[in-house]
């Protein structure tokens, strides 16, 4: 059997993996294109999970680390999605660290969408691997920014206690240039939001996706 006919058929859709820094803008930046969002925030693993790494000092449950998150969930939901064009997916709650629910996410006929979150580059090999990586895109800005965008968009949404928020914001502020450069090791490429959104576009033209999502 040749290597052409034993290889698995193309997807009918591809991914673009948008990652950076916490309050870096990746949300507001994905609902620009257009394109259809997954949000990879809502693999967080519940706050009752043992498994969850801790911050020393009883800090409490350290989200920032990639070991607080399910990345084999978010791979395989990104699969689905890209071999089938719909999946279901979790709904998750960061004010009480639960998932309280379960959506359907739907291409609606796109072959392009995005998957957005602070993780996204731990999934970027496995992406690659099964061939439905498209780009992979690490946004970064000045860290004194992303501190006060994250503290303001945090409080608002009263996601953890307002202690709790300045001190995770301080120590990302210290660690962020550490987070981008992980991040591009991983496979991410780094760009602020213009570039970000030109090669998001080369990509959307590239695939021709031209649906909507639908999330019910």
């Amino acid at each position: 059997m040749s290597s052409q006919s034993s290889a698995q058929p193309p997807s009918p859709a591809r991914v673009v993996l948008l990652t950076g820094p916490s309050g870096s803008g990746k949300t507001s930046l994905a609902a620009l294109t257009g394109l259809p969002v997954l949000n990879l925030d809502d693999f967080y693993k519940e706050g009752t999970d043992p498994t969850l790494p801790q911050l020393p000092h009883d800090g409490g449950a350290d989200w920032d680390s990639p070991l607080s998150w399910d990345a084999s969930a978010a791979v395989a939901a990104i699969e689905t999605l890209c071999r089938t064009g719909t999946a279901a997916v979790p709904v998750y709650d960061i004010s009480a660290s639960a998932r309280t629910g379960e959506s359907r996410l739907d291409l609606g006929g796109a072959s392009l969408f995005l998957a957005e979150g602070i993780f996204a580059a731990d999934v970027i090999a496995a992406c690659r691997a099964a061939g439905l990586l498209a780009d992979a895109l690490c946004l970064r800005g000045r860290p004194t920014t992303t501190f006060r965008r994250r503290l303001a968009r945090d409080l608002r949404e009263g996601r953890k206690s307002a202690p709790y928020l300045v001190r995770r914001g301080l120590r990302l502020l210290r660690n962020e240039r550490s987070v981008v450069a992980r991040h591009c090791a991983l496979g991410a490429y780094p760009c602020a939001k213009p570039e970000a959104l030109a090669r998001i576009a080369a990509a959307r033209w590239a695939s021709g996706a031209f649906g909507a999502a639908v999330r019910s």
